[in-house]
């Protein structure tokens, strides 16, 4: 089965200073490999065959790393954004996506099977299928509780609580392009709530396993103690 990716790569990373100064996100090294390079091999071990790679910004230095893809066995060319178009924006300017294709983060670190999501998408004829992840999130202060008259009624000493979030990976129908503007900065949440809102909202794929952003500074130090093993060969 052809199967088609494309690797959203254009941001500045701007979290991630001063590691993005001069160097694109997505070529910011897991141990001695770029998080993207891990997510290509990723993707050609699950049998994609063909990754568009839209870019922005050092897009130069990120085409001239990867190439033409032949050194991982796959056909990698590249969208180039004239200006920032957000996350679902730049997939207006690839005009020949398939039926069916995944879309990504280029900044995402995950043993998650590439192939076993786009099969339920398809398999269920999803429009547009999210992959989620339950995720906890501490708060680093001590949250005070107030009563109607500013009493203290309760403490919480850093609580966590946990959020369902998208893991920046989703698998698309080619019919969710009609929803998204030409040629205007768009991005994943205005999407999601114009499907809602039209009555076709996107079916979320909970996954259980191993995700990071790295995007984030601490998931990228923890990436970089743990993310060797994603290396597929």
């Amino acid at each position: 089965m052809y199967k088609r990716a494309v690797i959203l790569a254009g941001g500045k990373g701007t979290r991630l200073k001063p590691y993005t100064a001069v160097l694109p996100k997505p070529l910011v090294p897991i141990g001695d490999v770029p998080i993207l390079e891990i997510i290509i091999r990723q993707l050609a071990y699950y049998k994609f065959t063909h990754i568009t790679i839209a870019v922005n910004h050092l897009a130069e230095i990120i085409k001239a790393f990867f190439n033409d893809g032949s050194k991982w066995g796959i056909k990698i060319d590249y969208s180039m954004e004239s200006r920032t178009l957000n996350t679902m924006g730049p997939l207006k300017l690839i005009s020949d996506l398939p039926e069916n294709f995944l879309v990504m983060n280029g900044d995402v670190l995950t043993d998650l099977n590439y192939s076993e999501l786009f099969k339920y998408h398809v398999e269920n004829n999803n429009f547009f299928t999210i992959a989620g992840y339950q995720r906890e999130q501490q708060i680093d202060f001590g949250v005070l509780e107030i009563g109607s008259k500013g009493e203290l009624t309760g403490f919480k000493e850093k609580p966590s609580n946990q959020y369902t979030v998208s893991m920046g990976v989703y698998i698309l129908n080619r019919k969710t392009l009609d929803i998204i503007p030409e040629d205007r900065a768009y991005g994943f949440d205005e999407l999601m709530l114009e499907m809602i809102q039209r009555g076709t909202p996107a079916a979320v794929r909970m996954f259980n396993g191993y995700w990071l952003d790295i995007g984030r500074p601490d998931d990228y130090e923890r990436a970089c103690a743990e993310g060797a093993r994603f290396l597929v060969t």
